[in-house]
C-alpha cells in the first residue's frame, strides 16, 4: 500500500476498506463491556426495541470505522494525529451479518501556519452496509507529514 506524504494528497481522492463481517457474538460481546442497552445484548428485548432486532452500538461502530481506517486502499496518508470528527451520523443501524465497507475522500487542506512539517487534512468518510446504506457518516480532521526535505 502507498502512503501518501501531506504535499501529495490531493483533494477528492478516494480510498476504501473493508469489508467487515459484523457477527452476532461480536455486538453482545461488545456491547456487554461497553454499552449494556438490552436492544445490543438480548435479542428478545431487541426484538421488542425500536429497532425490532439485535443492532451494534455506536461506539461499536465507530471501533469498527476507526480499525477500518488504518487499511485504507491504494493510499493511507502519513496521518501525524487525528484531531477530530464533525457531523458524526448514524442514519442506519449495524445487524448481525452485516458487511461494512468504508469509503474516505479528501474533503480539503491546508497547510499549518505554525509548522512547515505538516498540514491539514478534512476527509468525507462514509461506512456503508452490504446494501449500500451508510451507517456511520462524518467529517474526520487530521495531522498529515509533509514528504521530509532530504540533508543537502
Amino acid at each position: 500500500m502507498a502512503i501518501l506524504y501531506f504535499d501529495e494528497a490531493e483533494v477528492g481522492k478516494l480510498r476504501t476498506a473493508g469489508p467487515y463481517q459484523v457477527s452476532k457474538d461480536e455486538i453482545i460481546e461488545f456491547a456487554r463491556k461497553f454499552d449494556p442497552q438490552p436492544f445490543h445484548v438480548d435479542e428478545e428485548a431487541a426484538a421488542r426495541s425500536v429497532f425490532a432486532g439485535l443492532t451494534a452500538s455506536s461506539a461499536h461502530t465507530f471501533a469498527i470505522l476507526i480499525s477500518l481506517l488504518s487499511k485504507t486502499q491504494p493510499f493511507s496518508l502519513r496521518v501525524m494525529a487525528g484531531l477530530g470528527f464533525d457531523e458524526l451520523r448514524l442514519p442506519a443501524p449495524v445487524r448481525p451479518g452485516d458487511e461494512l465497507g468504508l469509503e474516505v475522500a479528501i474533503l480539503e487542506k491546508r497547510e499549518t501556519k505554525s509548522h512547515s512539517d505538516r498540514g491539514i487534512v478534512r476527509n468525507q468518510i462514509h461506512l456503508r452496509n452490504q446494501k449500500r446504506e451508510i451507517v456511520l457518516q462524518c467529517i474526520g480532521t487530521v495531522l498529515v507529514a509533509c514528504r521530509p526535505v532530504p540533508n543537502s
